[in-house]
């Protein structure tokens, strides 16, 4: 076999690996990586965008080790929009050429999305919005799934409950607000100033400036509470909380001690993305009932950088890679 047959059975692809844990400098864009190979049960999808996600830089500076190890030189990212290339065995209800989005992090058993293919399992993936643009489906999977799954499955929010979201400008706390509006809530949202009138727009009864207002001080008997920050910001939550409310927190586990003293439920969330709940998105998206707010875009080469300024900006809504 000559060199350009050989090449051509490789089959190589560009993708933002790390090599080591550690910060944005340990980010390298390998030109030769592997194309992954489908098995059953899984798709091979061309990626034309991928999406940023907190656990993305936290997965780069090895917080999730305890998780699972990751077998290096590892791509990163999770959410990812793109064309089916090839559908493994075992795989009903989509074919080649199909436009999909979902999630495929390696610690899914995802090749990882930050790349120019991906592998991803059946049962994370649906076919994507068709209103809107691969990016801004790319923004949609994990931020979107972690909102519907806290308001819907865990809180069962419906018309005339009280909500207050905690980080209402963020990836999650964008699309929490805009399914509570849904779901005829009254809607409470902690955000900074600069971002009062973003927050406003996107559906939010009242916002509440978390660096100038106590917001524990300023309500009460609330429904609910989702919370997406954590820390004396999730157990000043409780206070607001009527008794036999509901805390839901991305970030912190349930309390004993607090849920006695308030009487009320507290649940620490795992998102899990699902086939079944990104079609419910995206429906929603396609019936113009939630919008996706991308706020900066980046090439592919500056995964690393687009994965610093989610660090430490603070993005309206979500950054996504424009891979394609």
């Amino acid at each position: 076999m000559n060199p350009p047959e050989a090449m051509k059975a490789i089959q190589i692809m560009k993708a933002a690996q790390i090599n080591k844990y550690g910060g944005s400098e340990v980010v390298e864009i390998n030109g030769n990586a592997p194309k992954p190979a489908v098995s059953s049960g899984q798709l091979l999808i061309e990626v034309h965008a991928a999406g940023v996600n907190p656990v993305d830089w936290k997965i780069r500076e090895g917080y999730m080790q305890q998780m699972m190890l990751l077998k290096f030189p590892a791509t990163l990212g999770g959410d990812f929009s793109g064309v089916i290339t090839e559908v493994g065995a075992g795989v009903p209800g989509f074919k080649k050429g199909d436009e999909i989005y979902g999630f495929a992090s390696s610690l899914r058993g995802g090749s990882g999305a930050f790349a120019e293919f991906v592998l991803a399992g059946a049962e994370f993936i649906a076919h994507k919005p068709g209103k809107i643009s691969h990016v801004e489906a790319a923004a949609l999977p994990l931020a979107g799934v972690s909102a519907w799954q806290a308001l819907v499955d865990h809180i069962a929010l419906s018309s005339g409950k009280k909500i207050l979201i905690h980080g209402g400008a963020g990836g999650i706390g964008t699309m929490a607000i805009q399914i509570a509006r849904h779901l005829a809530a009254y809607v409470a949202a902690t955000a900074g100033a600069e971002d009062r009138q973003y927050v406003k727009e996107l559906g939010a009864d009242e916002v509440i400036d978390y660096k100038k207002e106590p917001f524990e001080d300023l309500l009460r008997d609330y429904d609910a509470v989702f919370d997406t920050v954590g820390g004396e910001t999730y157990i000043k939550s409780f206070k607001v909380l009527k008794k036999g409310g509901i805390i839901v927190s991305m970030l912190e586990q349930p309390r004993p001690e607090l849920m006695k003293q308030y009487g009320v439920n507290a649940i620490g969330q795992f998102t899990q993305v699902t086939g079944e709940r990104l079609s419910k998105l995206a429906e929603l998206i396609d019936k113009r009932v939630i919008k996706v707010h991308v706020d900066k875009t980046f090439p592919l080469e500056h995964a690393g950088e687009a994965l610093t300024y989610l660090q430490k900006g603070h993005p309206r809504g979500k950054v996504v890679l424009k891979i394609k």
